[in-house]
């Protein structure tokens, strides 16, 4: 009986230590620290100023859209998807394509645009992108895509803009 309890409690106390430092995981990554240099910088009121509301809370906040919620979910025109922070192509339209999910999708990011970091802030551990010039958090990559990558890069469409080619 004591050796079950001592489990117990080991799994507790490791589950709420796994806890606490998820908790501090996010809080870190919220904000960008003095180690984190981006080409396109700005203080939290210029962003603000630069950005909806909408843009502000998924770009510098990590937020989230709702699914269905923008325009570019069922937009298939060619072109290009860039950055809504910094106007950096970040997606192709030949990489686009329907996931019924809600949230524009793609197969592959433009090479060299993109940067991913660990997000562990919902139930399960999940690949987050951000746009390598300034940051900025674009939605996250699930392996479950088509080919020829088998991911699926699903984005926030208040975090791209559409520029037609």
């Amino acid at each position: 009986m004591k050796d079950r309890l001592d489990v117990r409690r080991r799994a507790l106390l490791a589950g709420g230590t796994a806890a606490a430092l998820g908790a501090l995981g996010l809080a870190r990554h919220g904000k960008a620290s003095a180690a984190d240099r981006f080409e396109v910088s700005y203080t939290d009121a210029e962003w603000r100023r630069k950005l909806s509301p909408a843009a502000f809370n998924v770009l510098r906040r990590q937020g989230t859209e709702g699914p269905g919620s923008g325009p570019l979910d069922e937009l298939f025109k060619p072109g290009i998807y860039d950055c809504a922070g910094c106007d950096l192509a970040v997606f192709s339209s030949t990489t686009k394509f329907d996931s019924g999910t809600g949230w524009p999708s793609f197969y592959a990011p433009i090479k060299g645009a993109v940067l991913t970091s660990s997000d562990r802030s919902f139930i399960e551990e999940r690949t987050e992108v951000h746009c390598r010039r300034c940051g900025g958090h674009l939605g996250h990559v699930f392996n479950d895509g088509p080919k020829p990558t088998g991911l699926r890069y699903c984005m926030n469409g208040v975090a791209l803009a559409f520029r037609q080619a």
